[in-house]
């Protein structure tokens, strides 16, 4: 579950991609298959296997389906959604589990999603303030850990400038849409990553 986490994480924000949701088909379509495979078929384990009640590997293959028909909605959850928290919780996992340059690169993903989430508030007709603050908020620290990090690891890497030139792109086109407080907010944040690609 983690693994599938972690990559729906690094997918584009939207529909996941058809060789995921094909690769996702496939593994289900082999828990099936091995509900219906004769005992004999199996490999010889230490014990003698005996085969479980189709009801109870139909509910397994069920029960996987559905979990990740949850983390898609989880994924595509934004703030003020009721799976939201799930979302945040998974991210911060993923964080701690990494280390080094992975920890920080993790970190900057979850700033730029935290961007497309403020972009999708926006877009709403029942964008609320708050919830669009608390995000900025959550992206500039994202970004800053993430960028002290990657500083200590890998000292001018060329992801920092990368990182930053994708979020200008993300981040200035909501200017004119934000709020006093919160466009002060994006333009010291984006004074803030402009420093990052200004030349050595």
């Amino acid at each position: 579950m983690l693994d599938h986490l972690t990559e729906l994480q690094e997918l584009p924000f939207g529909a996941p991609e058809p060789a995921f949701k094909e690769r996702l088909r496939a593994e289900l379509l082999s828990l099936a298959q091995e509900a219906d495979e004769p005992v004999a078929e199996r490999p010889r384990r230490s014990r003698p296997a005996r085969r479980r009640p189709l009801l109870s590997q139909l509910a397994a293959v069920g029960l996987v389906a559905a979990m990740m028909v949850s983390s898609f909605a989880t994924y595509q959850a934004v703030p003020g959604d009721s799976l939201y928290p799930l979302k945040r919780a998974a991210e911060t996992t993923l964080v701690r589990l990494s280390s080094g340059a992975e920890r920080g690169e993790r970190e900057l993903d979850s700033a730029k999603t935290r961007a497309k989430e403020v972009a999708t508030l926006l877009g709403s007709t029942t964008a609320d303030a708050p919830l669009i603050n608390k995000t900025l908020k959550d992206m500039e620290d994202s970004t800053r850990a993430g960028i002290e990090r990657l500083e200590r690891t890998e000292p001018r890497s060329p992801k920092i400038k990368k990182f930053a030139r994708d979020q200008q792109e993300v981040v200035e086109p909501m200017l004119d849409q934000l709020g006093e407080a919160d466009l002060a907010r994006a333009e010291d944040y984006l004074d803030y990553i402009e420093g990052l690609v200004a030349p050595e």
